[in-house]
């Protein structure tokens, strides 16, 4: 088996051994100086407080004392992370319990909340779904699952990976391999994926349904593949929730039947666009909720979202079931077109609120992103390991409660110190 793990993961430089799907002393000595930089420059672990809108104080202490800064790095896509429905939630779950969690096994005990939001996320996106603390939590759960081939019949699959798939996802590919076969493809690479559901009789896909770094995976194609070979589907969709939809399914929900079905998986945030705190799996079966039920570890061995998550989410189910979601869905169209109509991106003229300027070297884009930060800005400049070597960018989070003004001032920021934005950087996959 290590010599055929060799064989498929050829030794790419000296300091990168054959057959290892992790190489974190590499990660840290070539991206320690820009870490190193770009905290020297303020623009990592920064503390602030919420004011209003998008907007924050930066820092600590008196409030009256703070800059206030713009904020474009947070995923609250639809701009829910402040909203008083979700904070009240928070409240309102802790009092009723007069308790933050219980220190237990979800196989054991578990709030009556808990139970009251897996069934509304279950009617809301037509799947069974069960909650998690995380996104990473839930993937953590669910990939060894998959590869036990105790979602697909008992038969272990052939995983595949997208190279680009999040660092969620990649993490878990050492547990993957220890269970069965795994492959990692070249982005969105429809015609390998087919080569390999020709080869192999059960052949399971993981990737993103929205890209952290911009982009999406081709979800139509990959439904074809299903249909032809059987394709087992894992899309980790936490950037694409609540932005499409009538209830906020999502840019992977929205395009399956109402009927998941046994061969699709799709995992999303309970953060970002849906503005709470948590992950969620949506599931087609109740074989497939059962065994996540027993036998997924942060399930079985684990603690349940803490009360003030599942609160904000229940307080966020009520948003999601009422005329302002779409309000809110159709004002982040708005300011994404506003922002296109400024800096031209690879990612122009896509529906989602990810933006990409590419810089090129890690030294400038550092300083671009604190000459951003000066102007009252605050961005998230991007490197090693997020993209590839000498690929660095500022990537930009547009919300739907950006005002367009600060979407005008930052585009004319950027092209001040960019006049050329117009390129995407490739992406690579953390902690090759």
């Amino acid at each position: 088996m290590e010599n055929e793990m060799q064989q498929r993961s050829p030794l790419s430089s000296k300091d990168r051994p054959a057959g290892h799907f992790r190489n974190t002393a590499y990660m840290i000595n070539k991206s320690r100086p820009h870490f190193d930089a770009a905290h020297a420059a303020g623009l990592m672990a920064v503390q602030g407080r919420s004011t209003t809108g998008r907007a924050f104080s930066l820092g600590t202490g008196p409030i009256d004392d703070r800059p206030e800064i713009i904020d474009f790095v947070r995923c609250s896509y639809l701009g829910l992370d402040n909203h008083p429905v979700i904070v009240a939630g928070a409240v309102d779950a802790i009092e009723a319990h007069q308790s933050l969690h219980w220190s237990c096994a979800r196989t054991r005990l578990n709030f009556d909340l808990l139970a009251e939001l897996e069934a509304s996320l279950s009617e809301m996106f037509c799947a069974r779904v069960i909650a998690f603390s995380s996104v990473m939590l839930a993937n953590l759960g669910g990939l060894p699952l998959l590869a036990s081939g105790g979602l697909t019949g008992g038969t272990k699959p052939l995983v595949v990976f997208d190279r680009l798939a999040h660092i969620s996802l990649a993490f878990h590919k050492p547990v993957v391999a220890d269970e069965t076969r795994m492959e990692t493809i070249a982005h969105n690479d429809i015609d390998a994926l087919e080569r390999l559901c020709r080869e192999h009789p059960v052949v399971a896909y993981v990737c993103d349904g929205v890209y952290s770094m911009g982009g999406n995976a081709p979800v139509k194609e990959l439904r074809q593949l299903q249909e032809r070979y059987g394709l087992f589907l894992y899309i980790d969709d936490a950037h694409g929730i609540s932005l499409f939809g009538d209830q906020g399914e999502g840019f992977a929900r929205s395009q399956f039947p109402q009927v998941l079905g046994d061969r699709t998986i799709i995992v999303a945030s309970l953060a970002k666009g849906f503005g709470a705190s948590g992950g969620m799996v949506m599931l087609g079966t109740a074989d497939h909720e059962n065994l996540f039920r027993r036998y997924s570890i942060p399930y079985a061995f684990s603690v349940a979202p803490n009360l003030a998550a599942v609160g904000a989410a229940l307080g966020s189910c009520k948003i999601h079931r009422s005329e302002e979601l779409g309000e809110r869905q159709r004002r982040l169209v708005q300011r994404i077109r506003a922002f296109d109509s400024g800096v031209a991106t690879a990612e122009q003229g896509n529906p989602f609120p990810i933006r990409m300027i590419a810089i090129g070297s890690e030294t400038k884009a550092i300083a671009i992103a604190k000459e951003l930060l000066d102007a009252g800005f605050y961005t998230s400049v991007t490197f090693f390991p997020t993209v590839a070597q000498g690929r660095a960018g500022i990537r930009v989070c547009i919300t739907a409660d950006h005002e367009d003004g600060d979407i005008k001032r930052l585009c004319d920021c950027i092209l001040q110190g960019i006049p050329n934005a117009t390129a995407k950087p490739p992406m690579s996959p953390a902690l090759l």
